[in-house]
């Protein structure tokens, strides 16, 4: 994928040198948000790639998305404080009214506004979407919410979330997929009317939250599409979520890889560089053929997405491989960097705690397996 966007690789390369590890560095030791980078992403025009240039953005396909984080990641920061803005709008996108979309799309590109947050899982349903609680009612012009979501991330820093809420009850519905309904929160508005955000600690810096409802009222105007289907609506951009998640991930691979065989070349024990060694060798050499055939498969997705046709294995495959390649670049970098792998001013143990995370988000492995299982190996479901 180094060939795809030359261009664009470099400036956002350029850009990132602007953010070096010790801007990292203290935004995690502080547990601050990088406003200052995610504002310059967005002026920059980056984060407006995906929206079409009528509504002033860049027009670019998911490929140019794709390039855009990958190259982040290898450049040493993080994307997880902003990509969600990519793949999140292509809801509103493709299924949002034409009043939606001239209403929002030129200020979520101009950086007016910011949509990053999703409230979609629950702490007592995780994964399994069709079971979530959180429901909506219709009361005159507006629906009324009431529930929770966790793990969405970056809702204290958006204007805007893109809800999943249940407007009829599961067992009224007339499909298993029915009954969901998709809302634009304008979070401003909200926030102290029924809708309370709490913080979550985590391992990275990654400013995930708690979201509680309690009789928040949003305007019937701002549910997008019809009524009862946003279950499709939401699967439809899950596939451009894995993808992206999994351009970044080759990024941190290469990015770990990098590092590793840099510092490898330059440290020396017992008279000789620790590279010449086949023990530290061999690990980084495998990793690097991981990331390759990763990288293979994410170029695969990203072909048969553009085309339009049905990436669902492709994403879910390209997802997998390539976190477990960065996960296995990491691995190996800080076993090269040996003590020196766990000292912040390095970057590794950041890099490394932050590709840990995709092992389990935005879809965990064991759930990828599964989907294969069932929908290409022909295997019973299993859940």
């Amino acid at each position: 994928m180094q060939d795809d966007f030359p261009a664009i690789r470099e400036e956002v390369a350029k850009l990132c040198a602007d953010f070096p590890g010790s801007y990292w560095q203290e935004k995690d030791k502080t547990r601050d948000y990088p406003g200052e980078f995610v504002d310059a992403l967005t002026k920059a025009g980056y984060l407006a790639a995906l929206i079409p240039e009528e509504f002033g953005g860049a027009g670019l396909p998911l490929s140019g998305a794709a390039a855009i984080l990958e190259e982040i990641q290898y450049r040493g920061c993080n994307g997880g404080a902003c990509h969600a803005q990519m793949y999140i709008m292509g809801t509103l996108l493709r299924h949002g009214s034409d009043a939606q979309k001239a209403e929002y799309l030129p200020q979520i590109a101009s950086g007016a506004l910011r949509l990053q947050a999703f409230g979609v899982t629950e702490p007592t349903s995780g994964t399994d979407t069709l079971s979530l609680k959180t429901v909506a009612k219709r009361d005159g012009d507006d629906y009324v919410v009431n529930g929770q979501k966790i793990w969405t991330s970056r809702a204290e820093h958006s204007d805007l979330m893109l809800l999943l809420a249940r407007t009829t009850p599961r067992e009224q519905a007339e499909k298993r997929t029915g009954g969901l309904s998709v809302f634009i929160v304008d979070m401003r508005q909200a926030l102290g009317n029924g809708l309370t955000i709490k913080p979550i600690d985590t391992m990275m810096n990654h400013s995930t939250t708690e979201i509680f409802f309690d009789d928040m009222r949003v305007p019937a105007a701002n549910m997008i599409g019809e009524e009862g289907k946003g279950f499709r609506y939401i699967l439809s951009g899950m596939n451009a979520e894995r993808i992206l998640i999994a351009a970044e991930c080759i990024g941190d691979a290469k990015f770990f890889l990098d590092r590793a065989t840099d510092y490898a070349k330059e440290r020396e024990v017992f008279g000789r560089p620790i590279g010449q060694n086949q023990g530290v060798q061999f690990p980084l050499a495998k990793a690097y053929a991981q990331m390759r055939a990763a990288e293979l498969m994410v170029k695969d997705a990203l072909a048969r997405y553009e085309a339009g046709e049905n990436a669902g294995a492709e994403a879910n495959m390209a997802k997998m491989l390539a976190a477990d390649a960065s996960w296995a670049a990491g691995e190996a970098c800080i076993q090269t960097f040996g003590g020196f792998g766990f000292a912040a001013e390095y970057d590794v143990e950041r890099k490394y705690r932050e590709t840990r995370l995709y092992q389990v988000a935005p879809i965990s492995t064991n759930l990828i397996l599964s989907y294969l299982s069932e929908h290409v190996l022909g295997l019973p479901r299993s859940y």
